[in-house]
């Protein structure tokens, strides 16, 4: 069995929160994630992974040498390790996955790791090996008892929270800001983006209780000093960069100084696909709960798009709070096409298609995404699932990077034929 064969068996362990395996794991590594050096610690509902790609771009406009993590990946399960600006090629990951494998076969407290817990293992081994200047660490789900909780950082960044995985989170923004809260620690300082006031009291009251300075984004770095060549699109994206901004004057005033220039310059070359994204008469948009919807109408408003004038492609995880995300990108839509997406939770066409229905929407289920693109006529929106944005870039040849092998995120699949 190879190395994805190995950590796609891992998710028959589900989700399981908690901080005792992957500390028991690490110990049993020789403890990795305690030799990362300056770790920037990111937690958030929406805008994580984004704040994620601006503050690597930047700090490598630097010259410094950066490791980042996050999650998901849209095609290729490289795409979560990255190295000096580029995806860890296989045979890093690979010799990574083994030792994690390992330990799992040998530790009887790691025996029943779960797929994100040996991945972010595996992120601390490659890391670690690199030694590189900065590490970004973006949490899996909540933060409290996420696995990327382990680390000791020198900085926390806490992105826009709404309403999630509240299964799991919190039925209200107050319990979800209280986990994503979790990754503050005794005086390590926080920069907060852009929130309501509920959440606001919750991680100042946090940061207060460990004396750790707390920086709220908005407050300190306004919209106009966003270079005008930052290369992501919509709204939220500038939300993201002034949140990246105020990171990046954390870390020079208190970490280690750097010119703030310099590392604006990166914000021409970031790249984080799948994020209103534009190819052709397309936008690829990973949209798929009601504040990243928001968001996405927010952007299609801004950029001029008109109220009815988009066929949307749309496939969504049936654990998603599908209604009220449609709700909100209806006005925009003229008719839908309803495809099924790579995820094992993926919602059947037939019954999305009734949803999309019931939102006002015209809808047809289609037996793949390529027909569902094949039918759109004129401007189109992909959205709904991040899997289903790696699918559709790759179906229209705009992924950013090699990608010949496709391990989506849930489902290990043969690569599909590249689209004419």
């Amino acid at each position: 069995m190879g190395f994805l064969e190995e950590l796609a068996s891992r998710r028959r362990f589900g989700m399981k929160p908690g901080l005792e395996t992957i500390r028991a794991a690490c110990a049993a590594l020789g403890s990795p994630q305690t030799r990362l050096r300056r770790v920037v610690h990111i937690a958030g509902t929406n805008g994580k992974g984004a704040t994620a790609a601006i503050l690597d771009a930047a700090l490598g406009a630097c010259g410094y040498r950066v490791a980042r993590y996050t999650s998901p990946h849209l095609a290729k399960l490289n795409e979560r390790f990255f190295l000096c600006g580029a995806p860890v090629d296989d045979a890093t990951l690979a010799s990574a996955a083994a030792k994690v494998e390992d330990v799992c076969r040998r530790c009887e407290a790691c025996a029943d790791m779960t797929f994100f817990e040996a991945l972010t293992a595996a992120a601390f081994i490659v890391f670690a090996q690199a030694e590189p200047d900065f590490t970004i660490l973006e949490t899996g789900l909540g933060g409290r008892l996420d696995a990327t909780n382990v680390c000791t950082p020198s900085l926390a960044v806490i992105t826009r929270i709404g309403l999630d995985h509240c299964d799991w989170l919190g039925a209200t923004t107050r319990e979800i800001a209280a986990e994503k809260a979790g990754i503050i620690k005794h005086g390590v300082p926080v920069v907060a983006g852009a929130n309501e006031s509920a959440v606001l009291e919750v991680l100042e009251e946090k940061a207060r209780v460990l004396s750790a300075p707390f920086i709220y984004a908005p407050q300190c770095a306004g919209e106009a000093r966003i270079p005008r060549d930052f290369s992501l699109r919509g709204a939220f994206n500038r939300e993201n960069a002034v949140t990246a901004l105020a990171a990046l004057e954390t870390l020079s005033s208190r970490v280690c100084a750097f010119d703030l220039q310099t590392a604006l310059g990166g914000f021409a070359n970031v790249v984080w696909p799948g994020r209103f994204q534009r190819v052709g008469r397309f936008i690829v948009d990973g949209a798929h709960n009601p504040p990243a919807a928001r968001a996405l109408a927010g952007a299609l408003a801004a950029d001029g798009v008109a109220r009815g004038s988009l066929d949307l492609v749309c496939g969504f995880c049936a654990d998603k709070d599908i209604d009220a995300t449609l709700a909100i990108l209806a006005p925009f839509a003229r008719r839908a096409f309803a495809v099924k997406t790579t995820n094992a939770r993926s919602m059947p066409p037939a019954e999305l298609a009734a949803r999309l229905a019931a939102a006002g929407i015209p809808a047809a289920p289609c037996e793949s995404l390529e027909d569902a693109l094949e039918r759109t006529r004129g401007d189109a929106l992909v959205c709904g699932s991040l899997f289903l944005a790696g699918d559709a870039l790759r179906a229209l040849g705009a992924f950013p990077w090699e990608s010949a092998r496709l391990d989506p995120s849930e489902t290990l699949r043969a690569p599909a034929e590249p689209r004419a």
